[in-house]
């Protein structure tokens, strides 16, 4: 709706140009927002405000031209001007009425990109394999892979990228262990923290075990075949492991989907020739850097960064430019994001930026890091464990759905052992999910497992509860929630209104999550829409309703609710249940 609105000003704004009131060139972002109080419409726009002064008129005097010179559309039924000079937009109900019915006939809910299709590039998850993955793999595994969920439904097609560590210098470490421990991969694999803690102690306690590693480093750099075949067997393993935690976590990802540092271990010495060649490296120290004047330390001097060592040896940056570039050459993005934690800001700044120069991406590539924040326990500080180590976000979801089967076996005891099992884990994976999702991704947030298995507030229990009563009503009629319904959409009582007006904005709330890659858009959206539901349930009888074609509307405002809900969730990586 705010597309059309746009549109209709655009056309406003090109009469009132051609009659002089407006001068030639103007070419204003026109901002159309949701009206807070509905007493002043549904939608609101400041454009009078912003040309008046370039129109020689007072911003209400604008504004009453504008009006005036707005083509008619069957979408409006009236514009108003209020306070300084705002343009308050009052939809028409019976076309609201139409685009839902439209809505709830289409798979995608008409749901649609307000731009062109892209091929975008999601860098997700990407945890180290020399241990077992931890709760601060969390955020960039469920945030990026609800991105990448959302922006397929649009009409995106996605390319995840898990861009793993698997390589560098610990590894010559791991793979001594597994040298003098053959029997390991079997046995002391299966928990991948004590293997790296036995190894690491070896490195520490004994000379002779770190000269064999530092030669294994080596070797492995060189392709030495018995190097390779361990160094594979680690990979094969722990990936299994990672892989697990997917599973569990229900993110859309799987072993195709890994690109890893080695991958471009081959490509590392030409991405450095190629800097050079384009005159964008210095060496400094010994080592071959790039500066880039835009960034400076405390003391007014350029930041390097640095592609290769003294030593000879590549750093992360190098490895990052490597894979912009076969993200430009190979995969053909339009688009790369990156998420990544918060705190590798400037890296990524930089490294876009000499990409950027030295042509390792082309011109229209969007290059963005989505950062993201600490998830902290209730002290403030990073979630550990009791004696300060670090949580395997494994036992993480095992608590969880044990708590979530505990609480669902209170409220239902009556319920077999295995629907029980099947709640909780739906209602447990989902509530750190969403805890985590409701948060801007920017912000460090505290985990509290009180909070997000509450049935309410902003919580996962409280959504999939909504859902259920939705599910609840078309279970009682034996009818499904498809546009399969009889009648059409009628809107009279204010619930009503409200609910579809907010049903109505499921477009843009997709739209905005993939262009600033920030679900809790969506989480805030279904919150407030299940909100208004629940009034609408309340006050306008569904099952009781005073005649048939009350009923048949109030049912189709139903599904289209659930139907929303249930997508929405689903965009999320949430499970939804029919009853809880």
């Amino acid at each position: 709706m705010k597309d059309t609105i746009r549109q209709l000003i655009q056309q406003a704004l090109a009469r009132l140009t051609t009659a002089g009131v407006l001068p030639q060139g103007l070419s204003p972002a026109i901002q159309v927002e949701n009206s807070r109080d509905k007493t002043h419409g549904d939608f609101a726009s400041n454009i009078a405000m912003m040309l008046a002064k370039p129109a020689g008129l007072k911003p209400r005097e604008l504004a009453e031209q504008l009006i005036a010179a707005l083509p008619a559309d069957p979408q409006i039924s009236k514009v108003e001007i209020a306070g300084p000079g705002f343009l308050n937009f009052y939809q028409d109900q019976q076309g609201l009425a139409q685009r839902l019915d439209a809505a709830l006939a289409d798979a995608q809910l008409n749901v649609r990109k307000a731009g062109p299709a892209q091929r975008v590039v999601v860098d997700l998850s990407s945890p180290n394999l020399a241990k077992e993955m931890h709760v601060g793999h969390l955020r960039s595994t469920i945030i990026g892979d609800g991105v990448a969920r959302v922006l397929e439904f649009l009409g995106d097609t996605v390319i995840r990228q898990n861009h793993v560590g698997d390589w560098g210098t610990q590894f010559g470490m791991l793979l001594a262990y597994m040298e003098e421990n053959p029997s390991a991969a079997d046995s002391e694999l299966s928990d991948l923290e004590q293997f790296y803690r036995a190894s690491k102690k070896r490195f520490d306690d004994s000379p002779e075990f770190a000269e064999r590693a530092r030669e294994l480093v080596v070797a492995l750099q060189a392709n030495d075949a018995d190097c390779l075949r361990l160094w594979n067997r680690f990979n094969e393993i722990s990936l299994s492991h990672c892989q697990h935690a997917y599973d569990r976590l229900g993110a859309k990802l799987s072993p195709a989907d890994v690109k890893g540092e080695s991958a471009y271990n081959d490509q590392l010495a030409d991405i450095v020739h190629a800097l050079g060649s384009k005159g964008l490296l210095s060496e400094s120290n010994g080592a071959q850097c790039v500066f880039i004047d835009e960034f400076k330390n405390a003391e007014g001097n350029p930041l390097p960064v640095i592609v290769q060592k003294a030593g000879g040896g590549y750093l992360y940056a190098t490895t990052d430019l490597a894979a912009m570039r076969y993200r430009s050459e190979q995969l053909k993005a339009d688009r790369a994001l990156y998420f990544v934690d918060q705190r590798q800001a400037l890296h990524f700044q930089m490294a876009f930026e000499v990409a950027r120069r030295a042509g390792f991406v082309h011109p229209g590539m969007q290059l963005e890091h989505m950062g993201f924040g600490t998830m902290n326990g209730a002290d403030g500080r990073p979630f550990k464990t009791r004696d300060g180590g670090t949580v395997k976000l494994i036992d993480l979801l095992d608590e969880a759905e044990e708590r979530a089967y505990s609480l669902v076996k209170a409220k239902n005891p009556e319920l077999d052992d295995a629907e029980l099992r099947k709640i909780g884990h739906v209602v447990g994976i989902g509530a750190v999910k969403y805890a985590d999702l409701s948060k801007h991704r920017s912000s460090d947030y505290s985990f509290n497992f009180e909070q997000m298995l509450s049935f309410e507030g902003n919580t996962a229990p409280y959504l999939l509860y909504a859902y259920t009563r939705v599910a609840s009503v078309f279970r009682k009629l034996e009818r499904s929630m498809d546009g399969s319904l009889d009648g059409q959409i009628r809107l009279e009582a204010t619930q009503e209104i409200d609910l579809a007006s907010k049903l109505a904005q499921f477009t843009e709330v997709l739209n905005n999550v993939a262009d600033k890659g920030t679900p809790h858009i969506l989480c805030t959206y279904l919150y407030e829409l299940a909100g208004l539901f629940s009034s609408f349930y309340e006050h306008c009888p569904i099952l009781t309703a005073a005649d048939a074609a009350t009923q048949q509307s109030r049912l189709r405002l139903a599904a289209l609710s659930g139907r929303t809900l249930q997508q929405g969730l689903e965009l999320l990586g949430l499970q939804t249940l029919e009853r809880m």
